[in-house]
């Protein structure tokens, strides 16, 4: 057992207002570190997204395997209210086939990955490929004959790279940019780029091949459905497309192979977030909810690894640790694993306007007290970032102390964006995500093909869960619900 200086129990009395409260939330905090650290689940339960169900796109068999898995998981360890909770999606997606190789003027197999949503080709194409991607937009339509059924390149040479990470906001007391680098952008401005791409499949172009931002064989690799435009569409490795422009550049043009064979799912046009919860003890305040959660959905070219199945497993374990302790909260604990967060924050936006937004659901706002999320990055958990909402730090700061001989370092005050917190601040609602680490997240395995198994470490998984489990059960002992964040000025 790890001990704590009188200074930071002191300061949890204080936060909390009960002396009595914060010792025991003390024990509880003991008790959940040797649950999670020594009789650890994390491990199977990421084995089991990664390696036994693999990629989960949103719609997609895959994703409502892991989700009806993990219903039946939270129940049977004593989770009440196990759910799957529907919402709106669209049809789903999925990829059966898929051959991209060079056959003249020698054999190679080439690097690449459908988008999702990408049709079918219509059988097997097997030609010279087509070079746009410098051709000027007014000039295309002097170029039918030649794209009709055409494997077509359509971006120019692949230069710019995403070749660094984001900066990590806790190695040091100084300000830093938050959030990922950019993406090199298309060299067409948006609007003609549409209007590139329309031409294209107005011209019968039979595959639409594109290079990634990313080096060394890994690809950038997401889609949308395009509806009735969708067409065939693949990334490819960058050094592999350069090559391919490069030699029509150089009069030796290449003889390709390309066959795309997928689906496009009609049957269940819903997405799914898994629901499960301990319900609070405190007939006072058992109706005001804690939240932890982490997307579940990934993208289709990896199985997701580090987005987010490892942030699922986490918040899987930290409900099976809190149940494990015989945790008696307060306050309801409820877990979310989202769907559709890739696609745009869908599973929790949908689950905000159904449960906390609008009128109709005042009451069940001012019941909510705080909901803590896990996505982007990998590794150990060293501190949430605040959203710029101080009246939160003291709390946070308080519960990250214990856990510093962990890996825990501080809290941030900025803001992070893009994941599935956001859906709840925008009602008005505290709510934080984790820091966690980003070294060879952005150019390695963010949305990528890389995104496997082994970028992630148990131990980090571990300590993330026990944190987790922490952070959501001293929440839910608190005397007052979690501060709400100041207004929007």
């Amino acid at each position: 057992m790890s001990h704590v200086p009188m200074s930071v129990l002191l300061c949890l009395c204080s936060v909390s207002g009960l002396t009595a409260q914060a010792a025991d939330d003390r024990v509880m905090v003991d008790k959940i570190r040797r649950e999670g650290l020594d009789r650890s689940q994390v491990m199977s339960v990421f084995d089991r997204f990664v390696t036994v169900i693999g990629p989960r796109l949103t719609g997609s068999p895959e994703y409502k395997a892991a989700a009806e898995w993990s219903r039946e998981q939270l129940a049977r360890w004593g989770l009440q209210d196990a759910r799957l909770e529907p919402f709106d999606f669209g049809r789903g997606w999925t990829l059966d086939g898929f051959t991209l190789e060079m056959i003249e003027p020698r054999y190679m197999p080439l690097v690449g990955y459908p988008e999702g949503w990408s049709a079918s080709t219509p059988g097997e194409i097997v030609s010279v490929p087509v070079f746009v991607g410098d051709t000027p937009l007014d000039a295309l339509a002097g170029m039918r004959d030649r794209l009709r059924g055409a494997i077509v390149l359509t971006q120019p040479l692949q230069t710019q790279f995403v070749r660094e990470d984001r900066a990590q906001p806790t190695a040091s007391d100084a300000p830093v940019t938050i959030g990922a680098p950019p993406m090199p952008g298309q060299r067409r401005a948006p609007a003609e780029a549409r209007q590139f791409a329309q031409s294209l499949r107005e011209a019968g172009a039979a595959v639409l091949l594109r290079p990634s931002a990313a080096e060394h064989g890994t690809m950038f690799v997401l889609g949308r459905d395009q509806g009735e435009n969708a067409r065939p569409s693949i990334i490819v490795a960058a050094e592999h497309y350069n090559m391919l422009v490069r030699m029509l550049a150089a009069g030796v043009p290449s003889k390709l192979r390309v066959s795309v064979k997928s689906r496009f799912l009609d049957g269940d046009r819903n997405g799914y977030n898994v629901l499960a919860e301990i319900r609070g003890a405190d007939p006072a305040v058992a109706n005001e909810a804690v939240m932890i959660g982490a997307h579940l959905d990934s993208w289709h070219s990896a199985p997701g690894a580090t987005d987010n199945a490892d942030g699922a497993a986490v918040a899987l374990e930290a409900m099976r640790i809190l149940t494990a302790v015989g945790a008696r909260p307060r306050r309801t604990i409820r877990v979310a694993l989202w769907g559709g967060e890739e696609e745009g924050l869908l599973g929790s936006k949908a689950y905000v306007e159904k449960h906390l937004a609008g009128d109709a659901n005042a009451a069940a706002r001012d019941q909510f007290s705080v909901y803590f999320n896990v996505d982007p990055g990998s590794g150990p958990i060293y501190g949430f970032y605040l959203q710029g909402q101080q009246s939160a730090a003291a709390i946070l700061d308080s519960w990250l102390e214990p856990f510093k001989d962990l890996g825990m370092r501080r809290n941030i005050p900025q803001p992070i964006g893009n994941t599935d917190h956001l859906s709840f601040m925008a009602v008005g609602l505290p709510a934080f995500n984790a820091v966690q680490d980003y070294v060879d997240y952005d150019v390695r395995t963010h949305h990528t093909n890389m995104d496997t198994f082994e970028r992630v470490r148990e131990t980090d998984l571990k300590q993330a869960a026990v944190v987790f489990a922490s952070f959501a059960y001293q929440a839910a002992m608190r005397q007052a619900k979690f501060p709400r964040p100041a207004p929007s000025k």
